[in-house]
């Protein structure tokens, strides 16, 4: 789940790893490490699909217009790498890593970036969820 969650798929993993650490509390740690893990992946296949994808850009069939690409590499350029420690963020975190591709960004740099992100987001849920567990 974690991993088409990371494509431009409209999924979420969050409820299922919050569920799962409710079930089994004593796997929460590996239950965060397989969702960063399947969620960097994701981001990766969107990394490469933009760097594969942007070949084609001159194609009528291209789902992105000439102006909304440009728009997006604008944004990106203005925001530059830190841009990517947003790559967690529903609805946009999605088309930056697939725009990080297209532009080149450097992957050992990008793996990083989404790296702090998307595990990042699921310490802390676990940490917030592991919290209210201890309450109960």
């Amino acid at each position: 789940m974690a991993f088409l969650a990371a494509t431009i798929l409209p999924l979420s993993s969050e409820a299922l790893l919050i569920g799962l650490i409710q079930t089994e509390p004593e796997w929460i740690w590996g239950l965060v490490v397989m969702a960063s893990l399947g969620n960097i992946l994701g981001s990766i296949v969107n990394w490469v699909l933009g760097r594969w994808l942007i070949h084609f850009k001159d194609r009528k069939w291209f789902p992105v217009s000439e102006k909304s690409l440009q728009k997006a590499e604008d944004r990106f350029n203005k925001w530059g790498w830190p841009s990517l420690l947003l790559a967690w963020v529903p609805v946009i975190g999605d088309p930056l890593t697939l725009i990080a591709g297209a532009m080149h960004f450097s992957f050992r740099k990008f793996i990083i970036l989404v790296t702090i992100s998307k595990a990042g987001r699921y310490i802390i849920l676990a940490l917030i969820q592991h919290e209210i567990i201890k309450v109960f």
